[in-house]
């Protein structure tokens, strides 16, 4: 194959892929960050920060676990003794949430996007916890 058509190929592959996620994404129901605040007193509801370390110490909702990301697919048994709950997913702005929620309901757990994430959690005036977690 010659370039062009090299570039031509990873560019439909791209678009495939990226098409994909938008689909699986949009399939995973989302909860408010009023409805996420309103849930939180229920013992079957576990929520789940996404982000990265610095930015769970930096602001996050009390309580909540945390597992980045890019370290979830490798940590599912983690979730395994919250199985039966209902858990909110969150992340800065919702993105990472949206795709962490999607692969935790491909591996049968009951996952919620909570849009808006953090950042509309705080534009809300909610509370958040600062520093180490306990």
């Amino acid at each position: 194959m010659n370039q062009r058509t090299l570039l031509i190929v990873a560019g439909a592959a791209a678009l495939i892929a990226a098409v994909c996620l938008v689909a699986q994404r949009s399939s995973v129901p989302a909860l408010s960050v009023l409805e996420t605040h309103a849930a939180l007193a229920d013992t079957s509801v576990f929520v789940l920060d996404v982000r990265t370390p610095p930015e769970h110490r930096a602001a996050r909702i009390a309580g909540t676990a945390l597992i980045p990301l890019d370290e979830l697919g490798g940590r599912l048994a983690e979730l395994r003794p919250h199985a039966h709950k209902r858990i909110i997913v969150y992340c800065r702005t919702d993105n990472r949430s949206g795709t962490a929620a999607a692969l935790l309901r491909k591996n049968g757990f009951d996952a919620y996007n909570m849009t808006g994430g953090i950042v509309r959690w705080k534009a809300e005036s909610l509370p958040v916890a600062e520093g180490e977690s306990r």
